[in-house]
């Protein structure tokens, strides 16, 4: 399955944003998919996962209450809605899927990788 994120730009502290992620060569609907951020100077980090059957979503604490991860099947698209930015969230923002039914925070649980879609969230 090849992925790509897009949807990235530039945003006030405060605004939002909602990437999308979505596939070719394979349904979906049969992985689990993950979003990660890398910020400047940093590791890459889990923002959150969707699971494969019921739709259940998991988040880091800094982005609950703030990020919503959904998805699509029927336009293979998977979408990360990020409210109330804080500067502290620039990055650049990537989708993976999993042949795990739930996924994982772990980025070895991912086996593809969207190219990426830079996120600066300005003060």
């Amino acid at each position: 399955v090849q992925l790509q994120a897009f949807g990235g730009g530039l945003v006030q502290a405060g605004g939002s944003l909602r990437l999308s992620c979505t596939a070719s060569g394979r349904a979906f609907s049969t992985y689990a998919v993950g979003w990660f951020r890398q910020a400047p100077g940093k590791d890459r980090e889990s923002v959150g996962r969707i699971d494969r059957y019921y739709g259940t979503t998991y988040y880091i604490d800094s982005t609950k209450g703030r990020f919503t991860i959904s998805r699509d099947n029927a336009k293979n698209t998977v979408y990360l809605q990020m409210n109330s930015l804080k500067p502290e969230d620039t990055a650049v923002y990537y989708c993976s899927a999993s042949d795990s039914p739930y996924g994982s925070g772990q980025e070895s649980a991912y086996a593809y990788w969207g190219q990426g879609t830079k996120v600066t969230v300005s003060s």
